[in-house]
């Protein structure tokens, strides 16, 4: 997209966006989200000054960023000082552009000695990032560019819905049709996007993995396995395929309710096809056996000789805005930048290196994402946390409980354009910069790198975050490195990066800009970048994509007498993530104004509900109420709802944290739930939220900013709370 700044108002937004046809990813094509993206950037939206909070359980005031810097800065100190290193946390985002998720990393493990860093992209494509891994030795989201997509055979999306998370990528999968290939969509619901399919496989969820492998079980059984390929570029074919023999289609059928016959339609489809892609999302990741599911998909990827090769091979669906940049520069627990090993004694060294420290001085690998919240506050755990780009309390699994560990802590410091449900948690709330008040790069699912430029200044009293890590870095004794200039921080990035997986030495702004993004790895000035992975050998030591044994096991929690459903769980078209922008955006709420529950007519009937009518979904976790929409379009024994919306109708009050053993990706897709009438609000109380912050109060300015009553900075409210909202 491009930007055009403009003459706003009060309240209005201070650009408007423009198409940009020449760009080759979207080639012109915004969705709702991005059309309405410049309504955040409005005062009277966003924050626009510091927040503080004088005791515990007490009101947010406005403050200086002298005063809110300090009270950061003194506050992890004494935390430090008192319970160790490890007892100050970070956490991080997936929006977050490369620049910051570097330095961010580095504040972490160079100014506060802490290994408790993780962030949100282990709830979205960890489990992916782990397969691809084990499989070709390298994790890229597509180790092809989009653009090959139309171009394959037969392609089969599992457990995604780019009609309504990524709508200017489905023309794309129109393609595949209109050029004579054939579309496979595996999901329990009937979606937009598997309305586009010739074939609609709808399994229970926590399936995936005995469906990938049923499906490679027919593929061997009916001769269709390229074993030239196979001998000449991968390892452990005998024992996956050991593994799969079985999962016989009955079995299988049993498993996933997918009906025999469509298993050998979708298996000879497949196999017999010129060339061939499985692309994964969230569906079959995020789960507790996510890792070794996408590698059951793999497996059928490499039997059938789809790797290595043009318009064949296995890819990811990114969930977030920068979902491949945020895990590669060292926001991730286990991660330094250039996707190095933070274990592995040569990686220290060279970034060590780059950052002028003592490798020994750097800590090791900390806790998981959801490990990292759970302890909060706990014995051992983090009791002060710095969270930049995320909103834990409606997007972590078990949420209720998540929130009451942030609660706990000593210190709870958010930087968030906005008043998210987890800022109105915090102790101190600072305001930063969105995407079009920055300079930044971020990298894409076909691993490009993209630049963004400033094309409009920011609100008086918000910084970047390059910026405050700058300022905290030198309040807590560190002067030199954290520069507040995006392009001077890239530039470490790419000498970090240098010789690591995800190699950017060779990618500058100036190249970006002129090449519409650059694809890594580009391990010099003179490299072209690598748009298509693997074609000669994989990133393994014998250069040989490695087979995954594998097998179906439960989910973490399966259904039973008294939870006899499953619950999944989802994205609307005009909603994005945690919702703490989109929801902020009247032309995106008049489209998807809250939270619902979607179940089969056949339940419905039998439960005594109608459409419309609010229904309680209980989970051993929680319980969440919602109006009832009722389709044909979901299996008879499964709900569904978005996580979209905090309060009342919070979808993750609901999920299971049953963890990957590799990925450490929560179980947000599958867990047991029943469903219930549930009574109707009394008049005047439809549709108002269960408060997830401390007084009820503090939503107060944003109800107004909504509303389009704007509130003065510093003003004083009858309740004797001090905004800086407007």
């Amino acid at each position: 997209m491009r930007l055009r700044a403009t003459d706003a108002g009060p309240g209005e937004a201070p650009a408007e966006v423009l198409e940009r046809a020449d760009f080759p990813v979207n080639r012109g094509a915004l969705c709702g989200k991005g059309r309405s993206a410049p309504a955040v950037l409005a005062v009277g939206v966003r924050l626009t000054g510091p927040l503080l909070r004088d005791r515990p359980g007490g009101p947010l005031r406005s403050a200086g960023w002298a005063e809110a810097l300090d009270r950061v800065a003194t506050g992890l100190a004494a935390v430090r000082e008192r319970h160790g290193a490890d007892a100050v946390g970070v956490f991080g985002g997936g929006g977050l552009t490369n620049e910051k998720a570097y330095q961010l990393g580095k504040f972490a493990r160079v100014v506060l000695g802490t290994a408790n860093i993780d962030y949100n992209g282990r709830f979205c494509m960890s489990s992916a990032a782990a397969a691809h891994r084990r499989a070709f030795g390298l994790d890229r989201g597509l180790p092809f560019p989009l653009a090959d997509v139309p171009h394959t055979g037969c392609l089969i999306l599992v457990g995604g819905n780019p009609a309504e998370t990524m709508p200017p990528a489905l023309r794309y999968f129109r393609e595949i049709r209109e050029n004579g290939g054939t579309l496979i969509v595996v999901d329990p619901r009937r979606t937009r996007t598997a309305e586009l399919a010739d074939l609609h496989l709808q399994p229970r969820p926590g399936g995936d993995l005995a469906l990938a492998l049923g499906l490679l079980h027919l593929v061997i059984a009916d001769g269709l396995v390229d074993e030239d390929f196979v001998a000449a570029r991968t390892t452990g074919f005998d024992r996956a395929r050991e593994a799969a023999m079985a999962h016989w289609p009955d079995r299988v059928e049993r498993i996933t309710g997918v009906p025999v016959d469509l298993l050998r339609r979708t298996a000879r489809l497949f196999g017999r096809a010129a060339t061939g892609m499985v692309l994964t999302a969230r569906g079959p990741e995020q789960q507790s056996k996510g890792t070794d599911t996408v590698g059951a998909w793999i497996d059928l990827c490499l039997a059938t000789g789809n790797a290595g090769r043009r318009y064949a091979g296995y890819g990811c669906l990114t969930g977030q805005g920068n979902g491949q940049g945020g895990r590669e520069h060292g926001q991730k627990a286990d991660q330094l930048p250039g996707y190095r090993s933070i274990e592995d004694p040569a990686d220290r060294a060279h970034v060590a290196g780059v950052w002028g420290v003592d490798p020994e001085a750097l800590p090791r690998s900390g806790r998981s994402a959801y490990e990292l919240l759970d302890g909060l506050g706990q014995p051992g755990g983090a009791r002060a946390l710095l969270l930049m780009g995320s909103n834990p309390v409606v997007s972590a699994p078990n949420a209720a409980h998540v929130t009451s560990r942030l609660r706990g802590l000593d210190l709870l410091v958010v930087a968030d354009p906005v008043l998210s449900e987890t800022a109105r948690l915090a102790d101190v709330v600072l305001p930063v910069t969105q995407w079009a008040e920055e300079d930044g790069t971020t990298t894409n699912l076909e691993g490009r790198v993209i630049l963004r430029r400033r094309a409009v200044n920011p609100p008086e009293g918000v910084r970047s975050e390059l910026w405050l890590l700058r300022e905290l870095a030198a309040r807590l004794g560190v002067e030199a490195g954290f520069p507040d200039d995006a392009e001077q921080v890239f530039d470490e990035l790419r000498r970090a990066s240098a010789g690591g997986d995800a190699d950017y030495a060779g990618i500058s702004y100036r190249r970006i800009a002129a090449e519409n993004g650059v694809f890594w790895p580009c391990p010099d000035a003179g490299h072209p970048g690598t748009p298509r992975l693997f074609l000669d050998r994989f990133a393994t030591p014998d250069g040989r994509a490695r087979f995954a044994a594998v097998t179906h096991r439960p989910a973490g929690e399966e259904p039973d007498g008294e939870y006899p459903l499953h619950l999944t769980t989802g994205r609307v078209l005009a909603q994005y993530q945690s919702g703490a922008q989109t929801r902020r955006v009247a032309e995106l709420n008049a489209a998807a104004p809250g939270p619902f529950v979607e179940l089969h007519p056949r339940l419905a009937a039998r439960l005594g509900i109608a459409d419309g009518d609010p229904v309680a979904v209980v989970s051993r976790r929680g319980r969440a109420v919602a109006p009832a929409r009722v389709t044909d379009t979901i299996r008879p024994d499964t709900v569904f709802m978005p996580f979209h919306w905090p309060g009342a109708g919070r979808a993750n009050s609901l999920t299971n944290p049953a963890l990957d053993p590799v990925s450490r990706m929560p179980e947000f897709k599958t867990c047991a739930v029943r469903v219930e009438p549930a009574a109707r609000p009394r008049p005047g109380q439809e549709g108002r939220p269960e408060q997830e912050g401390r007084p009820d109060q503090e939503t107060r300015p944003m109800q107004e900013a909504r509303a389009g009553r704007a509130t003065r900075p510093g003003a004083r409210r009858p309740d004797d709370t001090a905004w800086a909202v407007a």
